[in-house]
């Protein structure tokens, strides 16, 4: 019996592995070389001269549920006490599993439903970095997967309140993070 039970531990132990590495939810993000953003990516404002271009985003192996997503780009390095959120993107239908390099800029191709959030300078859509001289900063482009079709956000939603909702409905997240000084 004591053989048995174990046995049948072990099998299922194994069968979870197998399947948290099957499911794995990954994000890609066509941002740069070797973790390190590349000019487009830059904002064309606050004394930098980048394009300012959404990079490309893809995922995969969401959570089982998936009705939603939620996309952002944040610096947890910038020097407000709070860090600043470039990109936040609420509402991507469940069927979504990339955005197209300029989907965050203005007249890009987000998902029918979709909705931008104004970030921290107060517009909705992609604010590229712009680091203060100095040490590199980080900035994590992360996917949210939600067990909700879409967020009950009022019109003036901040990236805050998305969040709040985004870790309250959250199945799971996926997060790619690259450095960018100048």
């Amino acid at each position: 019996m004591k053989s048995s039970l174990r046995l049948t531990l072990a099998s299922f132990l194994l069968a979870a592995a197998g399947l948290a590495q099957a499911g794995e939810f990954r994000l890609e993000v066509d941002a740069g070389a070797d973790g390190q953003l590349a000019p487009v990516h830059y904002a064309n404002s606050f004394g930098c001269s980048g394009g300012n271009v959404s990079p490309a985003l893809r995922w995969s192996g969401a959570p089982a549920g998936t009705r939603s997503f939620v996309v952002t780009l944040y610096d947890p390095d910038a020097p407000t006490g709070s860090g600043w959120w470039h990109w936040v993107v609420a509402n991507l239908p469940a069927d979504t599993d990339h955005l197209e390099a300029g989907a965050g800029n203005p007249g890009g191709a987000l998902p029918a439903g979709a909705r931008s959030i104004a970030g921290d300078n107060g517009e909705p859509g992609y604010l590229g970095s712009c680091p203060p001289p100095g040490p590199a900063h980080r900035y994590v482009f992360t996917v949210h997967a939600l067990k909700v079709e879409q967020l009950d956000l009022p019109a003036r939603a901040t990236p805050a309140l998305v969040g709040f909702y985004a870790w309250a409905h959250g199945l799971g997240k996926a997060s790619a993070t690259f450095l960018g000084a100048r």
